[in-house]
């Protein structure tokens, strides 16, 4: 299901160009997609308990209203919805050059395997399955915040063959003035492995140094985003050393 509705899309786009790109206060701001109030009042709650700025939704649609003015940290997002599902919704939202840097968490009872990719697939930062443990999700989501502010102490900005990546403000530029977009996740496995050109890097440590060794995803989740990248940027950076993992290259063939 996508959204095909001409006056919605204008709305929204009025209203993203509206919007602040990042709140400067520095309590994170989350939006909680679902469309069990149960569920919904459970992680409103304990979100709020922990300090969080919460807007919530029940469908894909009013979620995608919200976020184009309330720009969020972090998107809990539930995949089975009315309306829209979360994937197509998740797809919507990282169109939006406004919600490049938020984090979009699935929560969803989708325990399937190609449910997982599919999410990874459009850009999701994390998917974990219900039911929902109130105090691991809340770890969960703190280790990520302590891990945003561990990056944005460290270097800013990496320069090799045409590309400037700029992870304070999250901006990869390829050539004299190309713009390229990425979610969160990408440009951080880019910026990553930008670092230290000609190492090689397996899987499993690109999963432990980009999602962190609390956070379980598959390791077809590097694959994809590794396929995102080459999509976007082309072939000429990342390599694959079979069976070993992925370098970035920084001779230019």
């Amino acid at each position: 299901m996508s959204v095909t509705n001409t006056n919605f899309e204008l709305d929204l786009t009025k209203k993203s160009k509206m919007a602040t790109q990042k709140s400067t206060n520095s309590t994170p701001k989350v939006l909680v997609v679902d469309d069990d109030a149960d569920i919904v009042e459970l992680l409103e709650y304990n979100l709020s308990k922990e300090g969080y700025s919460v807007q919530t939704a029940s469908t894909g649609k009013k979620a995608i209203e919200i976020a184009m003015t309330f720009i969020p940290d972090l998107i809990l997002l539930d995949i089975m919805m009315p309306q829209l599902d979360g994937i197509e919704t998740g797809r919507y939202l990282r169109q939006n050059p406004d919600l490049k840097n938020t984090y979009i968490l699935f929560l969803t009872a989708r325990s399937e395997e190609y449910s997982e990719v599919a999410a990874f697939e459009i850009g999701a930062d994390d998917y974990i399955t219900k039911p929902i443990k109130p105090r691991a999700l809340m770890s969960r989501i703190n280790a990520l915040f302590r891990r945003e502010a561990q990056k944005a102490e460290s270097g800013d900005q990496v320069e090799v063959l045409d590309l400037i990546i700029n992870r304070k403000n999250y901006t990869v530029t390829q050539g004299e003035d190309k713009a390229i977009v990425l979610p969160k996740k990408e440009f951080e496995l880019l910026f990553f492995l930008a670092q230290t050109p000609n190492k090689v890097f397996s899987r499993d440590e690109l999963l432990q140094k980009i999602w962190g060794a609390d956070i379980y995803v598959l390791e077809r989740t590097v694959d994809v985003h590794i396929r995102k990248l080459r999509e976007k940027l082309g072939d000429r950076y990342i390599k694959t050393l079979k069976g070993v993992g992925y370098m970035f290259t920084n001779e230019d063939d």
